[in-house]
């Protein structure tokens, strides 16, 4: 029997979720259609991401998602503009709705609690006929009921026929429960026992009112969490310029294909990746690397869509469309993360599956309490408290403390310049307790540089010129390295003769005519040169982890040289930050030991490990891990082991592809300040996702008793229904609000000041 394979995975986007009990009734509901491997929904981003076996319609998720009391769209239908338009019509109508529960609430607030408030208002109340009055009530709390709360029943309503109440059950248990128990009092007294005819209008009507006032907050807070995605899209251009049957037309960018050749003028974004064919200009590629300096664009040089074109115009080969582009691959990286379900859910999950049966029990509990032990009128004392119960309970702060901290979260991330491609990394990176750092390309630029030139008694520029000409013939990595410096001088190279390798010495031609040698040592040697002179050098250059070797012209020795490969100017400060942060610091690298420790030293780095190979460097992580969690830092193909090995793969943007996709972070400007940015991130949004937990699960546990009366025996102590509905609404508030304070955060400071990484969204601010 042939097993089928995993398709990729799905988002849909879905609506009416209103807490943590909705998001496990849709994931069950999803769960049990035949075809699903796995399925995860967040309330944050109200989005369901579901992994289907091939040949599973999906028609089918949509249809037990809608089973289930919710609605979907496609994932061809959620375009940036119509889920906008979408989350605006829902807005406008909520807002609607809370305005007309507020109307028709506050004169029946006023009228009663200000007949216990201010005497003059209970006086004038005491004159006038109580069933007139209580009908002016019964109109103004049945209009806010089942106009506005009308809502609240229609899903509400089902899901309790189906024995699986949510949030919106609560609300119409409770508000229903205080305006039937009114109603009674109002039109059929007789049937309530003496001294139990209240009315509780008000509660009910303010329950409603309070609640929709919450959701409103909530919505224009949660509005403002998917703000660095937004700001990901809004990099994205509308419309190409393509060369088509010999003219240039204006294309929608879906439209645009590999292969196309597009056209760019000054002040143009760039519509999608590609190699540039003819012309030149300069681009601002701020939004990937965070250099505020514009980089020189010419024939054969890569660039990236969403990119801006500052001077020039230029035409270029799309090389990646749509999905392909880096911005897209982004901006997928970090929905996925935001959608990412962190270890610590799990405890909310489990919490969450009994939460609402077991409030209505505590509820059902307390009516019967207050009704068979409670002080007359015990009926009323019954209800008042179970109603408290009911709609203090909601579980909606609990289903928004984690994902909505993960939004933020990894949203200020991105727009930090890190990437988190799994989101499971943004709660392992906090216990971190080791820092691992490849060496080439990480700690260092990744190529080699003219580092040391120091002359004997031959003009500078001469000397400089004659060596690159010898070594301009060269394919060795270090010859390149000189005839760069050379012309990064404007020296002019002279053309060279008879050029000679000598394999394990080093190389010699006529240049210029001058007969030019450069090699090791020993290729002095063999030349008959004392390199004495350059002793003192040559030994200062080896503990700074550099190889000597030398340049002789027409016979005299004339320069010791030395060619490095440098440590980026961030490193320092990176490295200094990790130690503040308290972790400990080593290089795993290829290298030969005497140039790693000779950096190491340099940097501070607590542990070395040198000349190994891939597999060695997997060696040394596990050997590593016995200090506590590892995250491992590289960029190159041969990192890629190591990467996956750690408890943390963290990759630098401008390595291979490999690299990143090994990885579970990505450092998009490859920055390595980029590391102790992620770390601390990772601390404050687990943090953060503390704090909201605490008090979710601290106002239930705290306030359901009072809600039932506990404080009642001690104190005279009860909770309104209408105190618990505000309590209720402004505690998922408080969590979203509270998970908003990550796009305040600032990356650690080293000892040189303030520093902050490149941000992906801002191209206008490279630099704070």
């Amino acid at each position: 029997m042939t097993q089928m394979s995993p398709a990729p995975l799905q988002s849909l986007p879905v609506e009416g979720m209103t807490c943590a009990s909705c998001v496990r009734r849709v994931e069950k509901a999803i769960a049990a259609v035949p075809g699903v491997v796995s399925a995860t929904v967040n309330l944050a981003t109200e989005r369901a991401t579901v992994e289907l076996l091939a040949g599973t319609p999906l028609s089918s998720v949509e249809a037990a998602i809608r089973q289930a009391g919710y609605e979907t769209r496609r994932p061809d239908a959620a375009d940036p503009d119509a889920l906008r338009a979408a989350k605006d019509k829902e807005h406008a109508s909520l807002t609607r709705d809370f305005l007309i529960a507020a109307v028709f609430t506050l004169p029946l607030f006023i009228m009663e609690m200000g007949g216990h408030l201010i005497p003059a208002v209970g006086h004038w109340l005491h004159g006038v006929d109580r069933f007139k009055l209580h009908l002016l009530y019964f109109v103004l709390a049945t209009i806010v009921q089942f106009g506005p709360g009308l809502r609240f029943y229609r899903t509400g309503v089902p899901n309790l026929l189906k024995l699986a109440p949510d949030m919106n059950s609560l609300v119409v248990l409770g508000s229903t429960a205080a305006w039937g128990y009114s109603v009674a009092a109002t039109f059929w007294p007789a049937l309530l026992p003496e001294g139990t005819q209240n009315v509780y209008y008000e509660s009910s009507a303010v329950i409603v009112t309070l609640i929709l006032l919450g959701r409103l907050l909530e919505a224009r807070a949660r509005g403002r969490t998917g703000a660095a995605v937004a700001k990901l899209v809004g990099l994205q251009a509308k419309s190409a310029r393509v060369e088509r049957d010999g003219m240039t037309v204006e294309l929608p960018l879906d439209q645009v294909v590999v292969g196309d050749i597009v056209q760019v003028r000054p002040g143009d974004r760039l519509p999608v990746d590609g190699v540039v064919v003819a012309g030149s200009s300069f681009v601002d590629e701020a939004m990937i690397t965070g250099e505020p300096v514009p980089v020189a664009k010419a024939q054969g040089v890569e660039v990236v869509g969403g990119t801006i074109n500052k001077t020039g115009s230029f035409t270029y080969r799309a090389t990646k469309v749509g999905a392909d582009t880096l911005l897209a691959q982004i901006i997928r990286m970090v929905e996925q993360a935001q959608g990412a379900r962190l270890p610590i859910q799990a405890l909310v999950d489990r919490i969450t599956a009994w939460f609402v049966p077991a409030v209505m029990a505590v509820a059902g509990l307390t009516f019967l309490v207050w009704l068979l032990l409670g002080p007359q009128p015990a009926l009323a004392f019954g209800l008042v408290n179970a109603v408290a119960v009911l709609i203090i309970a909601c579980p909606c702060a609990m289903g928004l403390a984690t994902p909505t901290s993960i939004m933020v979260g990894t949203g200020r991330a991105a727009e930090l310049g890190v990437l988190f491609r799994r989101g499971e990394a943004l709660q392992a990176l906090r216990d971190v307790a080791v820092v691992a750092l490849d060496k080439t390309g990480t700690l260092t630029e990744g190529r080699p540089e003219l580092t040391d030139f120091e002359l004997h008694g031959v003009p500078p520029g001469d000397a400089l010129a004659l060596v690159a000409a010898v070594e301009n013939s060269s394919e060795h990595p270090i010859a390149a390295a000189i005839v760069s410096a050379a012309r990064a001088r404007g020296l002019a190279i002279p053309a060279v003769h008879g050029f000679e390798a000598i394999p394990g010495f080093g190389a010699r031609g006529l240049a210029g005519g001058h007969d030019v040698a450069v090699g090791a040592g020993r290729y002095m040697a063999k030349l008959g040169l004392d390199v004495s002179s350059f002793a003192a050098s040559a030994e200062r250059l080896g503990r700074q982890g550099k190889t000597p070797f030398y340049a002789a012209i027409d016979g005299k020795l004339a320069a010791i040289i030395a060619v490095a490969d440098p440590v980026k100017p961030t490193t320092p400060a990176a490295i200094a930050a990790l130690h503040a942060m308290g972790l400990k610091v080593a290089m795993i690298t290829g290298d030969n030991r005497r140039t790693a420790e000779a950096i190491a030293r340099t940097l501070g780095i607590d542990e070395v490990v040198a000349e190994v190979l891939p597999e060695g460097k997997v060696e040394a992580i596990a050997r590593l891990k016995a200090q506590g969690p590892v995250a491992f830092v590289g960029d190159g193909i041969n990192d890629a082991p190591a990467l996956a090995a750690a408890d943390t793969g963290i990759a630098i943007g401008t390595g291979t592809d490999i690299a990143i996709e090994s990885a579970d972070v990505v450092l998009m400007s490859g920055d390595l300040r980029g590391v102790p940015t992620a770390i601390g991130l990772s601390r404050a949004v687990v943090r953060n996702i503390k704090q909201n937990l605490f008090w979710a699960f601290a106002y239930n546990v705290l306030l359901i008793p009072v809600a039932a009366g506990a404080l009642y025996p001690v104190n005279g102590t009860l909770l309104s229904p209408m105190i618990g509905a505000g309590a209720m609404a402004l505690s998922s508030v408080f969590v979203v609000s509270n998970a908003l304070r990550l796009r305040r955060y600032r990356p650690t400071e080293d000892r040189a000041g303030a520093w902050q990484s490149a941000p992906l969204t801002s191209p206008a601010k490279a630099r704070t």
